[in-house]
């Protein structure tokens, strides 16, 4: 069926899946320049937040450079047209990090739970809604799960009052069936709208959303330049382009996006953003993606293979918020080689 001239909203979240990426070292600075210019290009939404949302920074997950509040000042110092998200993992962020993102600028939550765990957003989507504030909700890890459950889990997500649910890549590990499948699923069964987040670690991140929005998905995330965890995400700029030749409505100017993407933020990725043998693994053993530069970390100071750290978090289903397994993985692998070299 001809999708021609439908709107499909883009949510860049180069300022918080991108975090990741850069170690969580956005400056103010940055963010102006960035969030100005996705702006000036006219991008629905613009996503600020430490890589794991909202009250991320942490020994855990990594620490910040700056504060949430001090990068959403700034982005609120430039954004006129677009809309500010936050993140919020519930357990991480709490309603006063929300309030305090409202005071600076913030017009969309985005919450985000485990594919199994929406039960524990009702709470957070319900004061997002009484702030006035849009919500979209996330499923992460939804390639974890039968479609069957993930259309269980959304209907929970709406009914508490979401205004769009994402089917969320987390791991980068869906091929284009999987997303049709899932994507479709919540299209027939859910009255709100579908949102697809795509990671590029089997390199299927535009592929992938591309199915998601065939089947009906109608707000999308990239980041610029791929910038984001693991291989990074679906390329905004490249979002825009081909959706343009496929005749799709962004709202975003193709010039622009391409010349932010280019002039402003390639001069501050701190690492070319590539599918290497790691990243690659992530998306093979369906592996959230935010691991990546936890697991060179380990892999370093316990001199192990990263795949052997990757491929063994796999077999375990270790998911967002178990960060502390890749040291524990690292260590038994440490002790396990050194018993099968004594043996």
């Amino acid at each position: 069926m001809s999708r021609f001239n439908e709107h499909i909203r883009i949510v860049d979240t180069t300022l918080r899946d991108g975090s990741h990426a850069v170690k969580h070292q956005f400056t103010p600075e940055d963010v102006k320049a960035i969030a100005s210019a996705l702006d000036e290009a006219g991008v629905y939404g613009i996503e600020i937040s430490h890589g794991d949302g909202l009250a991320g920074s942490s020994i855990q997950y990594g620490w910040a450079l700056y504060s949430d509040e001090e990068r959403l000042s700034a982005a609120k110092e430039v954004v006129k047209k677009s809309k500010i998200a936050v993140l919020l993992l519930p357990g991480i962020g709490t309603r006063k990090d929300l309030q305090r993102s409202i005071e600076r600028g913030a017009k969309i939550a985005r919450i985000a739970t485990h594919v199994t765990e929406a039960d524990i957003s009702e709470q957070h989507i319900k004061m997002s809604k009484d702030m006035g504030l849009e919500v979209m909700t996330f499923l992460m890890l939804s390639h974890m799960e039968s479609p069957s459950k993930v259309l269980e889990q959304a209907k929970l997500m709406e009914s508490y009052g979401a205004d769009v649910v994402y089917v969320v890549d987390s791991a980068g590990a869906m091929l284009p069936d999987d997303v049709r499948a899932r994507v479709s699923i919540l299209k027939e069964h859910l009255t709100v709208e579908v949102g697809f987040h795509a990671h590029e670690n089997l390199g299927l991140a535009i592929g992938n959303t591309l199915a998601a929005i065939k089947e009906g998905a109608t707000v999308i995330d990239g980041t610029l330049c791929s910038l984001g965890a693991g291989a990074g995400n679906a390329a905004t700029e490249v979002l825009v382009a081909v959706l343009e030749k496929l005749g799709y409505e962004t709202g975003v100017d193709l010039y622009k996006i391409m010349s932010t993407a280019e002039d402003i933020m390639r001069p501050r990725m701190s690492r070319p953003q590539i599918i290497d043998r790691a990243s690659l693994a992530l998306g093979y053993a369906g592996v959230y993606s935010s691991f990546l530069l936890h697991t060179y970390k380990a892999a370093e100071r316990f001199k192990v293979d990263p795949l052997d750290i990757l491929m063994e978090l796999g077999k375990r289903r270790v998911v967002g918020g178990q960060e502390d397994m890749i040291i524990d993985v690292a260590y038994e692998l440490t002790h396990t080689r050194t018993e099968t070299s004594t043996a």
